[in-house]
């Protein structure tokens, strides 16, 4: 497994030709979104390539708080805000249909009686206490 790893760390290479500068800017409240600008591997910006924004919040659930981030399509920090809204929509809607999707692969799972359980009970074995 170390020797995995360490050839992991050997093979990987960084991608001088896509950096970016992360700038975060923040209402200190419930918005925050990562202006990402495009440079050169000295640092310089590098115009031929667009911004990126990424809209990142946290949405706090009866099972407490879920970090919510989100692509923005804009082209600047105003617009990104304006459409910050619209962005947590779509993720939190995307989260939601990932939940449904995983909640029915997991309805859909075949139990093999014997497997999985102690005494042959699916179930997770007997009632504690009880003796036959």
């Amino acid at each position: 497994m170390a020797q995995q790893d360490s050839d992991e760390i050997d093979a990987l290479k960084i991608d001088t030709t896509a950096l970016y500068r992360e700038e975060s800017i923040t209402d200190t409240r419930s918005a925050t979104i990562k202006r990402l600008t495009p440079v050169d591997v000295d640092g310089n910006d590098d115009s031929s390539r667009a911004v990126l924004f990424i809209g990142d919040t946290t949405l706090m659930t009866q099972m407490g708080p879920i970090p919510v981030q989100f692509p923005i399509e804009a082209t600047d920090l105003k617009s990104a805000f304006d459409l910050f809204p619209d962005g947590v929509k779509e993720a939190v809607q995307k989260l939601q249909e990932r939940a449904q999707e995983m909640a029915r692969e997991e309805s859909q799972r075949i139990v093999v009686p014997g497997q999985g359980g102690q005494g042959g009970n699916p179930m997770g074995g007997g009632v504690p206490g009880l003796s036959r």
